[in-house]
């Protein structure tokens, strides 16, 4: 019994001794869609952009950080006759846990929920070309002071279908990849 009260106790006492920072992040994004059959089209990758903002939880050198990005991803496709940029915009939720070195330098991974805005698919006959949402996995490393400026790069690879339509060009099952480049600000 004394097991079962201690635990939560230690938890909320970790919690509370934890630094609480807040702090907005921008940047580059370059994506592309990953696996699936696209026959004779070719895809090439897609530079658009992310900003949001974040909250870190640190604990020493361990550092939750949970955020909340807007996100324009896809692809640029090209089948012969037409290049055509294929966007589609979400809302993401990473949670990333980081290891801070000494030296400010970090390293992180964890999941992201991504839930669809909008889509911009051109000269298309398909309603719905995306899912309603998206999810991946991220790891990443970059630099980071304790309060101020810091840069990161992230790489987020998905594990759920992107696409939601039936077509004889493309297979649906692809998913989406990104390349991310940020400045971060922490208040």
């Amino acid at each position: 019994m004394k097991k079962v009260i201690l635990f939560p106790l230690l938890m909320v006492m970790g919690i509370v001794n934890a630094q609480l920072q807040f702090g907005l992040k921008g940047g580059v994004n370059i994506s592309n869609f990953t696996g699936g059959n696209f026959n004779n089209i070719e895809k090439s990758s897609l530079v658009a952009f992310h900003a949001g903002g974040l909250l870190r939880i640190k604990f020493d050198h361990l550092v939750l950080q949970p955020e909340v990005l807007f996100s324009t991803q896809g692809a640029k496709l090209d089948d012969g006759t037409t290049k055509a940029d294929y966007k589609i915009s979400y809302l993401n939720i990473p949670i990333m846990l980081q290891w801070q070195f000494k030296g400010s330098f970090y390293v992180e991974a964890g999941p992201q929920a991504g839930f669809k805005v909008s889509e911009d698919i051109p000269n298309s006959t398909i309603d719905e070309f995306a899912k309603s949402t998206d999810l991946s996995i991220g790891v990443g490393l970059g630099f980071l002071k304790s309060k101020g400026l810091g840069i990161g790069g992230r790489y987020t690879v998905g594990v759920s279908k992107v696409g939601d339509f039936d077509s004889a060009n493309i297979d649906p099952d692809f998913k989406n990849g990104v390349i991310q480049i940020s400045l971060l600000f922490i208040f």
